[in-house]
């Protein structure tokens, strides 16, 4: 993949990771577009999706390091809540990964998708935000927005949005349900990193050059830093809505596309 390529999809991960907008519909969306343009398949998608990951990961771990660090003294009860709120995304993703993994690489679902995330959006931002801490989740809770990450699978429907919404419907605070949601997505991301290096291990080696990935990564880190800052101050103000205006005409726009595509 060129420099190019991978910088474009470095912005796009870094952004739509965190924000409410669905980053892999969106890198769906990206890959149809370049080939539509001209550009050829992409290729080393695989490595590609590996390290950005892994530079999104790294922006999750330096935001939240504090949090993280309490995990394991004031604040280890909260990963038992971890792993049963991963467990969904682990038994729905991995089979729909082996089985059908079109799904996960369709345009179209993604234009139907976003809609969808932007529904979630309005209907939560309407909710009053609770005064629940994620530290006094139940398990049964924490199942219920792990339910909502596994939907996230697939493409147009937001991880951060589903669970930040999840969370909020179970009287959360505003915060403390960003904060949980984003905890939840560092076994997440680094899940989805862990099936893509076992992908790559069982197919040929990559043509793209290191340097170009390294830079992909940084980027994707960088960029991701900026975008959870931006979330976690529209979370605290309940202004999430405003993604709603660019997914609604996004996924009419895309799904009219892979109509009249396929027609």
């Amino acid at each position: 993949m060129g420099l190019l390529e991978i910088l474009i999809l470095s912005i796009v991960q870094g952004i739509t990771e965190f924000l409410p907008v669905s980053s892999s519909g969106h890198l769906v969306v990206s890959a149809a577009v370049l080939e539509a343009l001209g550009s050829r398949p992409p290729q080393d998608l695989i490595e590609v999706n590996i390290v950005l990951h892994l530079g999104t990961l790294l922006a999750v771990l330096i935001f939240y390091w504090r949090r993280v660090w309490r995990l394991l003294g004031e604040d280890r009860r909260v990963i038992p809540l971890l792993i049963v709120g991963t467990l969904p995304a682990v038994l729905i993703g991995l089979p729909l990964k082996k089985l059908a993994p079109q799904v996960l690489e369709s345009p179209l679902l993604a234009g139907l998708m976003f809609p969808v995330t932007a529904g979630l959006l309005i209907w939560g931002s309407s909710r009053q935000a609770g005064d629940g801490q994620y530290t006094q989740l139940s398990l049964r809770q924490s199942l219920l927005i792990g339910l909502f990450q596994a939907f996230a699978i697939l493409p147009g429907i937001s991880r951060s949005g589903a669970t930040i919404m999840a969370g909020l419907a179970l009287g959360q605070r505003r915060d403390s349900a960003a904060t949980f949601a984003f905890l939840l997505a560092i076994p997440a991301i680094a899940g989805a990193g862990v099936l893509e290096t076992l992908d790559l291990l069982q197919g040929a080696s990559t043509t793209t050059a290191a340097g170009s990935l390294l830079l992909g990564a940084v980027v994707s880190c960088v960029v991701g830093l900026a975008s959870l800052w931006w979330l976690i101050r529209l979370v605290e103000r309940g202004r999430l809505t405003i993604f709603a205006y660019w997914l609604i005409p996004l996924g009419l726009v895309v799904t009219l596309w892979q109509v009249a595509h396929w027609l």
